[in-house]
């Protein structure tokens, strides 16, 4: 049986009356930046994650970074970040010209452990960026604590975790501002590059627009020094008639979540662990194996697509060597990145698909 990582084509042919009919509404209405689509996006997603605003973006890392520029992090500045996320989150502080400060994540979760954020703020330190990641939620009481107690701004990177709940409360209404990327591959996917930045604060969202639409409020007149990055009309439409099916979608891939936890029992293989009263979305489903890389081979050679993320440290790659952090200073961010393997998960995959893999797991010697 083959078994690929991931397949959007169960989604896209359910929904394909729906996406043609919005390429040709935007087609035929030649109107393809900042308009009806976008708008409308906009408040149908503010709504989704239960928040008053919602600007839309070129890409999720520029959703962070507009929302760090706009809450005017900048050179001289740190930001708390997990050590163990996809580079983007660490970029989006870097664009700013601020640093990001590494802090090691909950081995059980993925996520930023909130226990040991305290001991890498400093006084240059101005905000803290839980990632939800994987789609499992951060354990956002604690770290809302220790924002507020170091009056610290919060700025959720939600790339990876549309929909997902923490105390029953949408991921990205926590913060004063998250980030969204719609790269295809997420729950809530485009059909190219997309991302949105949401938040609560009305001046905050009108200050990401401007600073999105090369900081300018209005035509021709620059207020900010800023970026060209909004999402275009096109993908709008994609998304807004993807939107209203993420729930059931979502649910469904916790339904085979439940059936992975549920079945995997080869003790060589460590399941994800979800916190107490979170509720995640399953964008990938991770687990750990000392013999990674062989798991790995005797899977794909029994025709079952795998992925890892992330298979070399934020701190390890060539880009962040002027940060000085040496191998074996994190050392939960590279046990992570030398054991993790995400298995097949994606709406559309079937109970049998979903069986061969647990069977196959089982089996593994």
């Amino acid at each position: 049986m083959n078994v690929p990582f991931v397949s959007f084509l169960p989604m896209e042919h359910e929904l394909d009356t729906e996406l043609r009919a919005a390429f040709e509404r935007v087609y035929e209405r030649s109107w393809y930046i900042e308009g009806k689509e976008d708008e409308a996006f906009e408040k149908a997603f503010a709504d989704f994650c239960h928040v008053n605003y919602c600007v839309g973006t070129g890409n999720g890392l520029d959703a962070l970074m507009l929302a760090l520029k706009a809450l005017e992090i900048h050179a001289g500045d740190e930001v708390i970040v997990p050590s163990n996320t996809f580079i983007a989150t660490a970029l989006a502080v870097t664009y700013t010209g601020a640093t990001p400060v590494f802090v090691e994540p909950d081995i059980r979760t993925f996520n930023i452990d909130p226990a040991r954020i305290e001991d890498k703020i400093t006084e240059k330190t101005k905000a803290i960026m839980p990632v939800h990641l994987y789609g499992q939620p951060c354990d956002m009481t604690p770290i809302m604590e220790i924002a507020k107690k170091h009056r610290l701004y919060i700025v959720e990177d939600c790339a990876q975790a549309h929909g997902a709940t923490y105390k029953g409360q949408r991921i990205g209404s926590f913060g004063d501002a998250a980030g969204f990327s719609f790269y295809p591959g997420k729950n809530l996917g485009a059909l190219g590059d997309a991302g949105a930045t949401v938040t609560n604060n009305e001046a905050l969202a009108q200050k990401v627009r401007a600073l999105g639409n090369y900081g300018s409020d209005y035509k021709y007149h620059h207020i900010y020094q800023g970026n060209n990055s909004r999402l275009d009309e096109m993908q709008a439409a994609f998304l807004a008639a993807k939107l209203p099916h993420l729930d059931k979608m979502n649910a469904e891939r916790r339904r085979i979540a439940q059936l992975y936890l549920n079945g995997i029992h080869n003790k060589e293989v460590i399941l994800p662990y979800v916190i107490p009263e979170a509720e995640p979305v399953w964008h990938i489903f991770a687990v750990r194996c000392k013999r990674r890389d062989e798991l790995e081979k005797y899977l794909n050679e029994k025709g079952i697509g795998t992925n890892k993320h992330y298979p070399i440290p934020m701190h390890m790659q060539k880009c962040y060597a002027d940060l000085g952090i040496q191998q074996g200073e994190l050392p939960i961010a590279e046990e992570i990145s030398a054991t993790e393997l995400s298995l097949p998960m994606f709406y559309g995959i079937t109970d049998e698909q979903v069986q061969y893999v647990i069977d196959t797991i089982n089996n593994f010697r």
